[in-house]
């Protein structure tokens, strides 16, 4: 390789890699305080957004629009006991333009009392500022279980 061709392989910006992080954090801390509208300005106006689960839960499927999101957080909060939801995240890492956050939820579903708890591994990606995708990865079995579907 000569001194004009670009390193593909090179690291991200250390400014960038700081605003991402700071973007990520602001996301959990706006998701911690419920608050749907300040976590969808994080994001871009056209998304990747994927949480998969039972088609019977309405807050899963497919979202690619940013005025999806405050929707998406309320319908999904309003089948919650809220008093008894819990958000661990063990583990932040970043690599470029991603994240990925690792932890366990815990919830009672609303309709059936019943309480769940699933590891989950979340992956966000960010670019210009904006978050542009989210994809959740979670038990999904025991999610529909709790709600009895």
């Amino acid at each position: 390789m000569d001194s004009t061709t670009p390193d593909r392989a090179a690291p991200a910006k250390a400014a960038n890699a700081t605003d991402i992080r700071s973007l990520i954090n602001t996301f959990f801390t706006r998701l911690g305080a419920q608050d749907a509208e300040g976590v969808a300005a994080l994001f871009a106006e056209d998304i990747d957004w994927f949480v998969p689960g039972p088609q019977a839960l309405p807050w899963t499927g497919q979202r690619t629009r940013r005025e999806q999101v405050p929707a998406y957080f309320r319908t999904m909060w309003s089948h919650f006991e809220l008093a008894h939801s819990r958000a661990q995240i063990d583990k932040l890492l970043f690599d470029g333009e991603d994240a990925v956050a690792l932890g366990r939820f815990s919830h009672v579903a609303r309709s059936t009392g019943q309480a769940f708890s699933t590891p989950f591994a979340m992956h966000l990606t960010v670019k210009n500022g904006a978050i542009t995708a989210l994809h959740l990865h979670e038990d999904t079995y025991a999610v529909g279980k709790a709600f009895g579907v």
